[in-house]
């Protein structure tokens, strides 16, 4: 049983990953001067898109977690719509911790939501498809081991999103110098790092 989680567990998550290089690839045959840097707001709404839909496909066809006892239809809407209201609410809520964290509240305000939504989609999502919007759950979950490989990867996988932004947002001033971090219109440009603030450079 262990095995065949395992092997389940793997097909999910490089299913994922596959979703996710397809989200680069795939519009540039449908959408004009699409580009990651060039059109990154565009790319980063698909990559959530995607990679949602396949956590929801995925999930509904394992079935990791089948001790659902109710069954009817307004108990799904329900359900449904408070994970709605969970991931929108975790969506606002990592909008707020980077403002605070030194991201503009006005200027690049849509970027950062951005930002919070891809955010969410690789941490809340898994959990939302795996434990539904059971708060006790997820806190059960996270202040001890999981009980299951399931509840583990839930684990590995907020904890590593969570490094790999920070991770990824920690090398932005060794390039401040840069072309690529200048804005195109103007002589200034102002760059937000996570924990650092807004820096500014002139050419």
């Amino acid at each position: 049983m262990k095995d065949t989680d395992i092997k389940k567990l793997l097909y999910t998550h490089l299913l994922c990953i596959f979703s996710i290089i397809l989200s680069i690839f795939i519009p540039s045959f449908f959408l004009e001067n699409f580009s990651i840097l060039e059109t990154h707001l565009t790319w980063l709404c698909i990559c959530s898109v995607s990679v949602t839909a396949v956590n929801l496909v995925l999930y509904l066809v394992v079935k990791p977690n089948v001790s659902s006892k109710r069954s009817s239809l307004s108990y799904k809407v329900t359900r449904f719509l408070k994970c709605c209201i969970y991931f929108l609410t975790s969506c606002f809520f990592f909008h707020v911790i980077f403002v605070l964290y030194g991201a503009p509240l006005i200027e690049l305000a849509l970027e950062t939501f951005s930002l919070a939504v891809i955010l969410s989609t690789f941490t809340t999502i898994p959990c939302l498809c795996l434990l539904g919007p059971n708060f006790k759950a997820w806190l059960r979950i996270f202040s001890r081991n999981g009980v299951s490989i399931w509840e583990n990867s839930l684990q590995i996988t907020t904890i590593s999103s969570f490094v790999g932004i920070w991770l990824g947002a920690f090398p932005i001033p060794l390039d401040w110098g840069r072309p690529w971090q200048m804005a195109i219109e103007g002589k200034h440009s102002s760059l937000y790092v996570p924990g650092m603030g807004l820096g500014t450079v002139t050419q």
